[in-house]
């Protein structure tokens, strides 16, 4: 398969991203921003692309801004936060109908952009604030967003895992900031500090869709202009090698327990091992036929779910694995085992090329969708690199054991974090 051909052209500020594609019946316009992690900025950052598309200077109220959205043909816009290494990155996602399909002749594109524009540069504020109203609600749903990481245990023991592992590192940050700090953001200091992520950010357009190139060209010059910046670079993170494995555990009134456990994988997205990193995780834990899911949940069906994944731009890859109590040692020795059978290249040539297989249907199918697309070009992005689709698609087939086995003694068990229930000590 032939991957659709991505064209960057620098603008006033950012960078444009084309994709021109008819495989789509919609036109898809996300605009990123991306910072440095930080502990001062991160629980604002979280809160504003919220604030952003609740209400603008012309839509003033979220339901006069949604009815809008309707006469666009039904028209999504939401917002998104992520975690990648050390950068905080925030989305806005605007899906709109392409015009071809319809009778009707209204220029949606042209629509679409003007109200993408004016989300992000003419929001609802009065007297260099934001509207005091819609922050304040907006801080009571992060609020509720933070605590639910606490109220779903999975993601929870996830996070305490990464908190363990990254002390002292920005990527230990939750990605929707800390709630203790929620109440210190006024309307005031919130849109100060838009100005500051407008001025600073690393900003990147994408447009993805049946679309005309000049047509596009224009709009994004008329409608989004900003100042040229250096964005600023997240910095080196130098990671004390641990002597000791840290292991954490952690009572709750919960009955299974979670088992979380964390590596350094040395690998990041752009070196040259990364997708044989990939094909290693696949093998490892990533798929049902996965030497994890098979070992521990059904050969000794210790556990109720048990799988690894990768965090691409941090060199990280977690366990999770949800387990009676009782069974820790033995779910944590198996875990080992299989780590170290990697690592003798005990694995089946049937194994690596299911792998292989179910890796390329995964990209073919992220690739089936404007916003998978987008996604898998946004690496480029974060990692100031240019991987073509192309290699994403080829790399991985060709893998051999032996770069497997190599990629697989560069990994580094660094932390064992376990929630258990109370009753287990006892």
């Amino acid at each position: 398969m032939t991957a659709p051909e991505e064209k960057i052209t620098q603008m006033q500020g950012y960078k444009l991203h084309l994709v021109e594609t008819d495989k789509y019946k919609t036109n898809q316009i996300v605009w990123r921003m991306k910072a440095p992690l930080t502990k001062e900025d991160v629980t604002k950052r979280a809160l504003l692309p919220h604030v952003l598309q609740a209400s603008s200077a012309a839509h003033p109220t979220t339901t006069a801004l949604r009815s809008y959205l309707d006469d666009l043909y039904g028209a999504t816009l939401y917002v998104d936060l992520a975690k990648k290494g050390e950068y905080h990155i925030m989305s806005f996602l605007l899906e709109i109908a392409n015009e071809k399909f319809l009778n009707d002749p209204s220029p949606l594109l042209k629509k679409g952009f003007e109200l993408l524009a004016e989300i992000l540069t003419k929001p609802n504020v009065s007297k260099n604030a934001f509207d005091q109203e819609t922050v304040e609600k907006e801080k009571r749903t992060q609020k509720q967003r933070i605590q639910s990481i606490y109220d779903d245990k999975m993601r929870y023991s996830n996070v305490r895992l990464i908190e363990e592992m990254c002390k002292g590192e920005p990527y230990a940050l939750q990605v929707n900031g800390v709630a203790t700090e929620v109440d210190q953001i006024t309307p005031q200091n919130l849109y100060e500090y838009y100005q500051k992520a407008f001025r600073e950010d690393e900003m990147d357009l994408y447009v993805v869709g049946d679309v005309n190139e000049e047509e596009v060209k224009k709009l994004a010059h008329d409608l989004l202009h900003f100042n040229a910046r250096t964005p600023k670079k997240a910095e080196t993170v130098d990671v004390q090698k641990r002597s000791n494995v840290n292991e954490v555990k952690e009572e709750q009134d919960i009955k299974q327990g979670k088992l979380n456990i964390g590596y350094r994988t040395n690998v990041c997205y752009g070196d040259a091992d990364y997708f044989t990193l990939q094909v290693f995780n696949g093998i490892f834990g990533g798929f049902s036929h996965s030497k994890l899911f098979i070992s521990v949940r059904e050969k000794a069906s210790l556990a109720y779910y048990a799988a690894s994944r990768l965090e691409s731009h941090k060199g990280l890859m977690m366990v999770m694995s949800g387990i009676d109590s009782k069974n820790y040692d033995k779910a944590v020795g198996i875990i080992h085992e299989q780590m170290e059978a990697m690592k003798k290249g005990d694995f089946t040539e049937q194994e690596l090329e299911q792998t292989k297989a179910v890796i390329q249907n995964q990209i073919l199918e992220t690739l089936d969708t404007a916003k998978g697309l987008i996604e898998l070009l946004y690496h480029n992005v974060v990692a100031h690199t240019d991987v073509k689709l192309e290699t994403w698609l080829t790399a991985m087939q060709k893998a051999t054991k032996e770069e497997i086995v190599d990629v697989a003694k560069k990994i580094e068990l660094d932390t064992i974090y376990f929630l258990t229930g109370m009753e287990a000590g006892k």
